[in-house]
């Protein structure tokens, strides 16, 4: 027996040859790759219940790890989950991995938003001039107050203040101080200006991660950058990623995950962009939801997965940089101050708390509801003086998780879909003008709406006709609809199965809504302004939205799309450190509805299963 197996590899990167020696032959396909810097579309944790890690077989042995059944190829490839089969015996494996089985297409993640509130400047990080002296650091520490007018006492750092002794009486210092929260504090005092002091700005999703670097002066985004989280290795949604928590070295390793693997390559990126120092950058502000905090801090999030789901911290939470060991090179001393925004709930986070703040809904007469129809649907309806939200458990068939060609956006990504009738025809966008390599949820909405329009599927989703050269048969026997082809002739479509992923992910954003506006006694036409947050909603068709009943008896006129709301509160607390009071007040003025307890949901979720008309 050689000692090694030989893996030869076709994929969009060019041709690879791997040596795998037979300790390491019982790892899985998913695995393998991953060392070897081919990750796949692992998007449910590796649990064989999609299709994102597809690789084809064209020669050798493969063993299904569940049944030990061998794979063994023939005349035509044979495809199977990554995640479910490891090498078999022989001297020889050749793989071909689809470009929608990689995750190495390039992300399409939103970093753009609309702000419809005024900020102050009042940066989380300033240095101030003052002119006269001081006799004390009592003293220092009023003058500060006084010029900056600030609410929240404003404290020495013992370090700082064991060295004041020398700046006494000296006509003209420059005082650098960082909102801790509950206070200011002073952590520096000197007689030469800080270069250029930088902020940044991040919005930590489930499955993305967006970075802005912002000139602290004067406000303005010196760069940006962004990518998918790593943690999306370990699966697509954050129940999954909390139940890897109940062993406790995965806290650690979905931390290193986010930061190693993710933000510090964003912040790096944008440092180099804007030709700064590590050392320039000062403060960093962070949103996302509960779960996604909680692992950045290094905390355990699995309570939350079951009941009372309870987080272990909601708060405003300030931490050095090192303690979640994001220390950038070049960087001096602890690094940045890191501020985790506050939240409301397990499931209702500072992703949603940002959201409510940057799009004016908090503001609004009303009445008004801010919706992110990711992974986790979350909505905030405000009625009167009454602030109510919740999150629906969407789940990721809108990011193409187990769906037959479906794909997250990014170069490739078939983004929308127009449907003509009599006779039946198909025009399809792409993303970034390449060859199509999958479907992406934007173009599933269409889908939805333009099939039904058509008469194409009936409003259980079922296929009205199943006749034409656009249909064929997949090799399960199923009726598929044919709406592209990839690079190498594959046919890229739409099967009867992926309709029945889809109904039941719009069924939950729908009825949510619902149910938040049964709970006020409020109807669709009475809402003035849906705001539609997130990089799902930045695409999406509006006028599809609606007609698949996505959002259920609005119409287009009544919809704003907002974008990265999220990122938007990040930044606007970065910058006004009034924000992070605005924040905290929402957050502890917002009723919680748990939809679970709810006596109509379940009904309202049934009726949404169909499509309008």
């Amino acid at each position: 027996m050689p000692d090694r197996i030989r893996v030869e590899i076709e994929s969009a990167k060019g041709a690879q040859t791997l040596m795998v020696s037979h300790g390491q032959q019982a790892r899985r396909l998913t695995e393998l790759l991953r060392r070897e810097h081919q990750p796949l579309n692992t998007r449910c944790g590796q649990r064989g219940l999609c299709d994102g890690c597809l690789v084809q077989l064209l020669g050798g042995t493969l063993v299904h790890i569940p049944s030990g059944r061998r794979v063994t190829a023939g005349a035509e490839p044979v495809s199977v989950r990554g995640c479910e089969h490891r090498l078999g015996e022989g001297e020889t494996v050749r793989l071909r991995i689809p470009p929608r089985s990689l995750l190495a297409y390039e992300a399409q993640v939103v970093s753009e938003f609309r702000v419809n509130v005024p900020r102050a400047h009042d940066p989380l990080w300033q240095q101030i001039e003052l002119a006269d002296g001081f006799a004390s650091a009592d003293e220092l520490c009023r003058a500060v107050a006084d010029k900056v007018k600030r609410r929240r006492p404003i404290v020495m750092d013992p370090r700082v203040a064991a060295s004041s002794a020398r700046w006494l009486g000296r006509p003209r210092v420059r005082v650098t101080s960082e909102c801790r929260g509950d206070h200011w504090l002073i952590t520096q005092v000197s007689d030469t200006a800080d270069a250029k002091p930088l902020g940044a700005a991040i919005d930590i999703g489930t499955t993305t991660v967006a970075v802005l670097l912002v000139d602290l002066s004067d406000g303005n985004i010196v760069g940006r950058a962004t990518d998918f989280n790593a943690q999306i290795h370990y699966g697509d949604d954050v129940v999954t990623r909390m139940n890897l928590c109940l062993d406790p070295a995965m806290v650690r390793e979905l931390q290193e995950a986010v930061v190693q693997r993710t933000i510090l390559p964003l912040l790096t990126q944008t440092l180099v962009a804007a030709r700064a120092a590590a050392e320039q950058l000062r403060c960093v502000t962070v949103a996302g939801n509960t779960t996604m905090l909680h692992v950045l801090a290094g905390v355990d999030p699995s309570p939350m997965g079951v009941a009372p789901f309870r987080p272990a911290f909601l708060e405003h939470r300030v931490m050095p940089a090192e303690s979640v060991r994001l220390n950038l090179r070049g960087m001096d001393g602890a690094g940045p101050t890191l501020h985790l925004l506050p939240g409301a709930a397990a499931y209702v986070g500072a992703d949603l708390m940002a959201g409510a703040f940057a799009s004016g809904l908090i503001y609004d007469e009303g009445p008004s509801l801010l919706v992110d129809a990711g992974t986790n649907g979350e909505i905030i309806l405000k009625h009167g003086g009454h602030l109510f939200g919740c999150a629906t458990a969407a789940g990721p068939a809108f990011e193409g998780c187990g769906l037959a060609n479906g794909i997250r956006a990014g170069d490739g990504a078939i983004s929308h879909i127009r449907l003509q009738g009599d006779p039946l025809a198909i025009h399809a966008e792409v993303i970034g003008n390449a060859r199509p390599i999958g479907i992406c949820g934007s173009a599933y909405v269409d889908f939805l709406a333009e099939a039904r329009r058509v008469g194409l599927i009936r409003r259980t989703g079922r296929f009205e006709v199943t006749a034409g050269d656009l249909f064929e048969k997949t090799t399960a026997g199923a009726v598929a609809l044919r709406v592209g082809a990839s690079e190498t002739g594959q046919p890229i479509v739409i099967t009867e199965s992926d309709i029945a992923r889809l109904l039941p992910a719009k069924a939950a954003i729908a009825s949510g809504i619902l149910t938040l506006l049964h709970r006020a006694g409020l109807e669709p036409r009475d809402i003035k302004r849906l705001y539609l947050a997130g990089g799902f909603g930045m695409h999406v068709d509006v006028a599809n939205a609606v007609a698949c009943g996505l959002l259920p008896g609005f119409t287009p006129s009544q919809v704003q799309v907002v974008g990265n709301t999220s990122l938007a509160g990040a930044y606007l607390a970065l910058l006004d450190s009034g924000v992070l009071d605005e924040l905290r007040r929402v957050s502890q003025r917002l009723e919680v509805v748990e939809l679970n307890r709810d006596p109509g949901f379940e009904d309202r979720f049934i009726e949404q299963l169909c499509l309008p008309g």
